[in-house]
């Protein structure tokens, strides 16, 4: 999912404190000392000041349209700009929009737009970019995730080159979390796109001409790419000159290569090295709140709700449509020991979609389902779940047609989610326990994402998702329209739900949203389409030999941890 963007200002004083200790020069001649005819010694050039960063992963595209993973998303961060941004606490200021007014309706918005904004081929940043992006975005009905922020657009005009003028379909409550996504393209580019949504997913857009922070200097697939600063941006110029990604074969060797000094900075790292990094020389383990959480996915899709022309299979483990059935597995689930078992602690047990990070948007009056093996079997029982032929495994009751299958299913797991196997053990215990045998099945992730949706063929999925700063995305999965789109996992069907989601993402007030979006988590947590283990902690580990000024959360705070995004890359700087 795409991950939230996070700017701030480089004081101005140590900007030019490390332009002057950087920039050397000849010395003047002192009044003792006549001024020389010779022909000045010119001092060499001073090396650009590189910051090396570690990835497990790869952009898989350059095109913001065409793009899916969070390493390209890292990518698209700090090479475009967006009207707005939003700071580590979750508030959003401007960025490229300098101020903005609203009209009495709430459907009219009026940007004035910052000067001396320049994309990264010198043409100037103008309304009519901004316009053009807007509307392309909605008018890309199938534009990857971008699409989806742009539905309530009506209308974009130009008045003038620093004005905009957007007006919405209907009003919402959180716009700017909208436009926080809306990368601005430069329409003299993108414009050829205009009316072919095919096109602008194909594009490569191997030189990403942007506005933002830094420019793409030089890209190879599932290698490295290198940026290059722009120190003339309009209002984060970085410090350092360059910054390179480099893509490794996994979570260790990523940290051998900070260890070596090979890297500065690595954006992720397994939980077992933590406590012997932490006691490591010139290392520092940083941890943060995140917007990211696993889930454990049941298939809920039904005959009448498989969508079958888009390729719906629907194989799921029928017994899985039984809430009693869910909420007996949920509370045969000790939270807390899969994340001192999976996480090494560096977790918080979770309980919905909506993670804590997102402020009051989370829901916590809700109680969660305890731990309690006897009242899971008692649940069973009661339901008509027996075990007839004392096998350990429980049968289906005859009122429910289970096509000969007993309460055995089967759990796929996508091979890059290191702690899947160690988490998928303890369930198998657990679950075995009241007469539910789970096998684990680890996949590569294109046949997991395959199998998935709109296929839902499958019984169970270990998975996760990271959110947005607002709900609206990360809520949007378990609307029945997006069943058949791909979106939805668990192929949730309820219109009381549907009814909120479009009730909240209209509401102005923002008390009253909240206590919608509450609302929504409570059915969520009664239906139980998804069990939510735990929500994940960001850990990430620099070296303090090189350079100094990353941006960390203050203990207790809630703050976002996410150091390779623009709001460390313009802050760091070089070690004195």
């Amino acid at each position: 999912m795409i991950t939230a963007r996070f700017t701030r200002c480089v004081p101005a004083l140590v900007v030019l404190a490390l332009i002057l200790t950087a920039c050397g020069g000849a010395a003047s001649p002192t009044p003792e000392e006549p001024a020389s005819t010779e022909a000045p010694v010119t001092e060499p050039a001073a090396e650009p000041v590189v910051l090396r960063i570690g990835m497990s992963g790869s952009p898989d595209s350059r095109n913001p349209g065409n793009a899916w993973l969070t390493e390209a998303f890292d990518l698209i961060e700090l090479v475009y700009d967006a009207l707005v941004y939003i700071d580590f606490s979750g508030n959003y200021h401007p960025e490229l929009a300098e101020s903005w007014t609203v009209s009495d309706d709430g459907l009219t918005y009026t940007f004035t737009l910052r000067a001396g904004a320049m994309f990264s081929d010198g043409t100037p940043v103008t309304a009519d970019d901004v316009v053009f992006s807007l509307l392309a975005y909605r008018d890309w009905g199938d534009f990857g995730y971008l699409s989806g922020y742009a539905s309530y657009f009506a209308d974009a005009q130009a008045p003038d080159p620093q004005t905009v003028v957007l007006t919405l379909s209907t009003p919402i409550g959180n716009l700017e979390s909208q436009l926080l996504f809306c990368y601005i393209l430069p329409k003299h580019i993108w414009e050829p796109f205009a009316g072919d949504v095919e096109a602008a997913v194909a594009f490569e857009n191997a030189e990403m001409v942007g506005s933002g922070p830094f420019r793409l200097a030089e890209f190879r697939q599932g290698e490295f790419y290198r940026l290059e600063a722009n120190h003339d941006h309009y209002l984060n110029p970085p410090v350092i000159d360059e910054v390179i990604f480099q893509t490794y074969a996994n979570q260790d060797a990523l940290v051998q290569a900070l260890r070596a000094g090979e890297l500065d900075m690595i954006t992720e790292l397994p939980a077992t090295v933590v406590p012997a990094l932490r006691g490591e020389a010139d290392i520092v383990v940083a941890a943060g709140s995140s917007r990211s959480l696993r889930d454990y996915i049941f298939n809920l899709s039904t005959p009448d709700t498989c969508p079958v022309d888009e390729g719906g299979v629907c194989s799921g483990h029928p017994a899985l449509r039984d809430r009693i059935v869910r909420q007996a597995m949920a509370h045969a689930v000790d939270k807390q020991q899969i994340i001192d078992v999976a996480e090494l602690g560096l977790a918080t047990p979770g309980i919905g979609l909506v993670p804590v990070a997102l402020g009051d948007f989370f829901n916590s009056s809700l109680v969660d389902y305890t731990f309690d093996l006897a009242l899971a079997n008692q649940m069973l029982d009661e339901a008509g779940y027996i075990d007839t032929d004392s096998d350990g495994i429980r049968e289906c009751p005859a009122q429910m047609d289970c096509g000969g299958r007993q309460l055995d299913i089967v759990m796929q797991i996508p091979s890059d989610i290191g702690s899947g196997p160690r988490e998928a053990e303890l369930l198998a215990g657990w679950w075995s326990q009241i007469g539910i045998r789970m096998t684990p099945q680890v996949l590569e992730p294109d046949t997991v994402t395959a199998n998935c949706c709109p296929a839902f063929d499958f019984d169970m999925m270990l998975w996760g998702w990271s959110s947005d700063p607002d709900p609206s995305f990360i809520l949007s999965v378990l609307n029945s329209a997006e069943i058949p789109t791909g979106l939805s996992e668990a192929a949730y069907n309820n219109p009381d739900y549907d009814a909120l989601y479009a009730a909240q993402t209209a509401e102005l007030d923002h008390a009253a949203r909240v206590g919608q979006v509450h609302e929504m988590q409570r059915m969520m947590l009664e239906d139980l389409p998804y069990i939510i283990p735990y929500y994940q902690q960001e850990v990430q580990a620099y070296r303090t030999d090189r350079f100094a000024g990353w941006p960390l959360p203050a203990e207790g705070s809630g703050d976002i941890l996410y150091l390779q995004d623009p709001i460390s890359l313009t802050l760091i700087q070089p070690v004195q």
